[in-house]
């Protein structure tokens, strides 16, 4: 099922546009349609899971800047990478970028299928082999690409660090000493452009699917989740 499809099944999601100001709202059909079904921009080509603005507030582009986050909890700032990635190797370069946490790792599952539910919701793996964890998200490439209702983390708490592969696609890497993880990223070609600007930092939609939404489920149990959500 492509994007289009989906999309208009599943509906616009951005619940931070102001009623009014989408670039969406005054479109024609021809006009949604044709926006939807652009994937490529230059050299860059987005997953069927997301998509811009109709206005291109962003223009989609490969590339990775060094940011922060702030644990209110702890009040500590950890520092964190956050990397775009054309479609053609984004899905082999979370996979190259896992090799730094080790054999042994901690995973998170991250939903929005719900849609009664407020938020996302979370399901939690402790102590998978990195091999074994692996081998089980090869088989669910397309869905952990391509599908905007669904993300993942895996970490290593004992490190701490963290990557996460979110519903927008794309990879963040949060912990100290991320030297290890600029290079994957480099041995892949991703350049560092601290001022770029990633699809969350504007007006996006989601796509999924009922078939999606199942196979979330299928790798919910392959992961042996199915105590529940977070």
């Amino acid at each position: 099922m492509g994007f289009l499809k989906r999309f208009f099944r599943n509906v616009f999601r951005d619940g931070s546009i102001p009623v009014g100001t989408s670039s969406f709202e005054h479109l024609n059909e021809e006009e949604l349609e044709t926006h939807l079904a652009v994937a490529r921009y230059g050299a860059f080509t987005l997953a069927d899971a997301v998509r811009p603005s109709y206005d291109l507030q962003v223009v989609p582009s490969q590339g990775f800047r060094h940011d922060s986050y702030r644990d209110e909890g702890t009040h500590s700032t950890v520092p964190v990478i956050m990397a775009s990635i054309s479609n053609e190797h984004l899905f082999e370069t979370f996979m190259d970028l896992l090799d730094p946490l080790g054999m042994v790792a901690d995973v998170v599952l991250e939903t929005s299928h719900n849609r009664e539910a407020r938020g996302h919701q979370d399901l939690y793996r402790e102590h998978i082999d990195m091999p074994v964890l692996k081998s089980i998200l090869w088989e669910y490439e397309d869905l952990l690409v391509n599908d905007g209702c669904t993300g993942i983390a895996v970490l290593n708490p004992g490190v701490p660090q963290e990557i996460q592969f979110d519903e927008h696609k794309l990879l963040i890497v949060y912990g100290e000493n991320l030297k290890n993880f600029e290079y994957v990223l480099g041995d892949r070609c991703v350049a560092c452009d601290e001022q770029m600007k990633f699809i969350t930092e504007a007006e996006h939609v989601h796509s999924s699917s009922d078939q999606y939404a199942q196979q979330f489920e299928q790798l919910q149990t392959r992961l042996g989740m199915d105590c529940g959500f977070m």
